[in-house]
């Protein structure tokens, strides 16, 4: 057996630590470029906190999925400015443009030098500027992962810049942050998280370590993601949200993903859909047909096996099987209102070139099993 896991160099996580940002900011330098989201006002508190510490802050805003041109200014901005470190606060659009832009200020040049799959793929030679990632909302993870998944307009496709120096120095994880996220938005998020706890855990590079993070931040999602959607309040729901965001950070940057996560790019890129939401509209119909191509031509994987303890971690049935976990997550889509993904325009008409572009994507690689056109295509027209 032989494996690695990175991530961040310190994870600060509780109720409150959004006060640690100050000091740890203060240990790079003087100079900050703060990537905020659409309401720089937002992010007030820590502007606060760092100014208490003499850091100059420039604020960045990040309004919507970060795009190539994006972090390209933002990337300029952080180079006039001369900062010593970025702090990222918000949601993962924001971590991962922040991510960016600390990487590209370093390595200079732009983004499609760098970026896998559309772009030249070039390595990222020179270490990112320090980053200080601050999640808002529990899903992404990106406060501990090792790349930035940017939308390239021209190729109407999302892709990543990847880097073992993106990842963060520090990643402060307060669940307090949380309690305002909308319903819609806590629903979503959630539901990326899960995918990113279902996934790793059934890849085909899964490790001991990236396991157990994904048992334990499924139980946390099955026993409390509704009751942060019922009751954005429930302190204790945003706690186990916000650990299980983490943990599905910690995991898949460190064992990958699969064929939800290979569609999720495609799609957000071409039809502008919440990746949470495409995720968990893909989410059963992938386990349905990765366990059915295992049973078919790998029985022996081990993966196999996994599907049924998703289901009891779930369900908290000892008997259940991987049918169950399918059916349970169906259920919780549809108490959630996750529209299918007709709902953001996708038709049968596009399933092929979806299918070209998840073919190639870094994502499914790590699925636990190669997938044919047809098997994807069959995945695609029933999440539809």
């Amino acid at each position: 057996m032989r494996f690695e896991f990175a991530t961040a160099q310190r994870i600060l996580f509780g109720p409150g630590t959004l006060d640690e940002a100050g000091p740890a900011a203060a240990a790079f330098g003087r100079r900050a470029l703060v990537a905020t989201g659409a309401d720089p006002a937002r992010a007030q508190p820590l502007l606060d906190r760092l100014a208490a510490r003499g850091i100059e802050a420039t604020t960045f805003s990040v309004s919507g999925e970060p795009t190539t041109d994006l972090v390209a200014e933002g990337a300029r901005l952080a180079t006039q400015a001369g900062v010593d470190v970025v702090v990222a606060i918000g949601g993962g659009s924001v971590l991962d443009a922040a991510k960016a832009i600390a990487a590209l200020a370093t390595n200079g040049g732009e983004p499609l030098d760098y970026l896998e799959v559309v772009g030249a793929g070039r390595t990222l030679s020179v270490p990112a500027l320090p980053v200080i990632a601050i999640p808002t909302t529990a899903g992404t993870g990106s406060e501990v992962t090792r790349n930035a998944v940017l939308l390239s307009p021209q190729h109407a496709v999302k892709a990543s810049l990847r880097s073992p120096t993106m990842l963060p120095r520090v990643a402060i994880v307060d669940p307090l942050l949380t309690v305002s996220v909308p319903r819609a938005v806590t629903a979503s998020t959630g539901l990326d998280a899960l995918t990113q706890l279902i996934e790793p855990l059934t890849s085909a590079r899964a490790n001991p370590m990236t396991d157990a993070l994904c048992l334990e931040g499924i139980g946390r999602v099955a026993r409390s993601l509704r009751r942060a959607c019922a009751d954005g309040s429930d302190v204790a729901a945003r706690e186990d949200m916000a650990l299980a965001s983490l943990f599905g950070g910690l995991a898949l940057a460190n064992a990958g993903l699969g064929v939800a996560h290979g569609f999720a790019g495609p799609i957000g890129g071409a039809f502008g859909a919440p990746h949470g939401a495409v995720c968990a509209a893909l989410l059963p119909h992938v386990m349905t047909a990765n366990r059915a191509a295992l049973a078919a031509r790998q029985p022996d994987s081990p993966a196999l096996r996994r599907y049924d303890e998703i289901a009891r971690r779930l369900t908290g049935s000892d008997s259940a099987l991987a049918a169950d976990g399918v059916r349970w997550i169906s259920e919780l889509i549809r108490d959630l209102d996750v529209p299918p993904l007709r709902a953001f325009g996708v038709t049968p008409d596009h399933v092929q070139d979806l299918v070209d572009k998840t073919a190639v994507a870094s994502s499914t690689k790590a699925n636990p099993i190669a997938l044919t056109r047809d098997e994807l295509a069959a995945i695609l027209t029933a999440a539809l």
